[in-house]
């Protein structure tokens, strides 16, 4: 086994903080991409749209992602530090967690980048299914891991009702 291989398994156990300190910034990081498909919807787009009456203001997406890229980082933290005594359950879990943040940030670039609301809604349905998948992985490994997901499927799943709710209005 190479040395990068033996410190990738070890490093959250030797290093909590760091370790746990990058995953969160790497989700955040990663997670703040899709705000630039965000941001240029918003400026021409978005508000040009009938909203619904229970759209939250603009401002509240901002601190509510921030969070829960945090929440998703110290998940992911958990499953990590497990890397050692479930390598295989670990593996998947990344996995899975890989393909559903790949579907996160398609729903910002489908529906803000390219402005389609109704193809929005097939995208983020596949993501409120591949969040399940992911606390599922993760229950696996770290059952805490799978509860920090909770309000990230809850606010996924009011988004989803949000997106046809812009659908049915536009």
């Amino acid at each position: 086994m190479t040395s990068f291989a033996v410190q990738f398994r070890t490093f959250p156990r030797e290093r909590p903080i760091v370790s746990l300190a990058g995953c969160i910034l790497i989700v955040e990081l990663v997670g703040a991409s899709g705000s630039l498909f965000t941001v240029q919807g918003l400026s021409t787009w978005y508000s040009t749209l009938q909203r619904p009456t229970i759209a939250p203001p603009n401002w509240v997406f901002g601190p509510v992602w921030t969070t829960l890229f945090a929440l998703m980082g110290g998940a992911l933290w958990l499953v990590w530090r497990r890397f050692e005594s479930s390598p295989r359950e670990v593996a998947v879990a990344f996995g899975v967690f890989v393909v559903h943040f790949v579907f996160n940030l398609g729903w910002s670039a489908t529906f803000f980048g390219l402005r389609e609301i109704g193809l929005g809604i097939v995208v983020i349905a596949v993501l409120w299914l591949l969040i399940v998948a992911t606390m599922w992985a993760f229950d696996r490994v770290d059952r805490r891991a799978a509860l920090l997901l909770v309000p990230y499927l809850l606010w996924v799943s009011f988004a989803a009702f949000l997106n046809y709710r812009f659908w049915v209005l536009n």
